[in-house]
Order: C-alpha cells, then structure tokens, then sequence
C-alpha cells in the first residue's frame, strides 16, 4: 500500500509540474499581448476657420502635407486606410506631414473614428470636421471638389496643391507624387 501511495504521489507531482511549465508561457504570452495595446487615439474636433488654418503651409513650417478626408462609414476609405497608414510610416521620417480628417457625425468622435483609427494602427494626427454646412468647407478645400469620399490632397512646403485624387487613391500613385514633392525640397 505504500509503494502504491508514493506511486500516486510522484504521478501527482510530475502532472502539477507538467501543468505548471505549459500554463507559464500561455499565461505570459497574454500578459504581453495585453501591454502591448495600442495608445488611446485622440480626435479634434475641427471647424471650417481650423481647417482652414490647418491647410495653410508657413514659409517656417517647409514640409509637405498630405491630407485625406474620409469617413468610417465609407467602404473605399476603410478598403484604403492600411495603405495611407503604412505611406504615413514610410515618409513622415522624411519629411512629410499626414492629417486624416473624418466626416464623420460628431457623435463618433469618441467612438466610432478611435475605434477605427486604432484597428488601423493609425499614429497620424485625426481630425473631424464639425460644420453646419459642410458644402463651405468642402468647397474651401478644392471648388472642384464634390465632397465625395474618400479625398486626397498633397500640398507643397509653400502650400500649393500639387496632387489630388478623389475616389480610392492608387497607393503607386500616391508614392510617386510624394516622391516628386520630398525630391524637390
């Protein structure tokens, strides 16, 4: 009997200690996935004098701007984020500013745009433009502009527009404007 009770106690031992090495990692594999969550997204609301001061590029500040306009309920500008969020990685480090401005209704400012932005793993500047009449700011922008969604613009160091693309924009194509605007700085 005891031989058989010290049997059941050493098979007891070796299954809690089993146990014990494959639940440690499992466990630390989570902790870390937890950590490493992405910051809280911050998203100003902007109106159309903001927008406005936002576009105007000063003679001091000589860095080109990229700007889009889009909105979460827009199946084009969600299909077209990953590709602005991995330009804004590539060339912020060369010299180039990056705004996204939402549509959005304002109710989605703390919703609907950061929970968005943070799936994207946007790190770039998030605005959402709070207007009456959205036709004044749109047309501020570009008269050409319709308002349609998603929109892009590239602006030079001294603020002149020198690309813009409405409708789902190229990610090649976008590059090559970038690349033409930071060349000729």
């Amino acid at each position: 009997m005891t031989l058989v009770r010290a049997s059941s106690l050493l098979a007891g031992s070796l299954s809690i200690i089993l146990l014990a090495t494959f639940a440690a990692p499992s466990q630390t594999r989570n902790r870390k996935r937890g950590a490493a969550k992405p910051a809280a997204i911050a998203v100003t609301e902007i109106d159309a004098k903001s927008l406005s001061s936002l576009l105007k590029r000063e003679p001091a500040h000589q860095r080109p701007l990229l700007v889009n306009f889009w909105a979460t309920w827009c199946d084009p500008c969600r299909e077209e984020f990953p590709d602005l969020v991995k330009i804004d990685q590539h060339y912020r480090r060369k010299g180039l500013d990056f705004i996204a401005i939402s549509l959005d209704d304002l109710g989605d400012i703390k919703t609907e745009v950061p929970k968005f932005l943070r799936q994207m793993r946007a790190t770039m500047p998030a605005y959402l433009l709070n207007v009456p009449d959205p036709e004044k700011a749109i047309n501020a922008v570009d008269p050409k502009w319709s308002g349609a969604l998603p929109a892009t613009f590239l602006y030079n160091p001294e603020g002149k527009v020198v690309f813009k693309h409405f409708g789902r924009v190229e990610p090649l194509e976008l590059r090559a404007a970038i690349d033409k605007v930071i060349g000729s700085k």
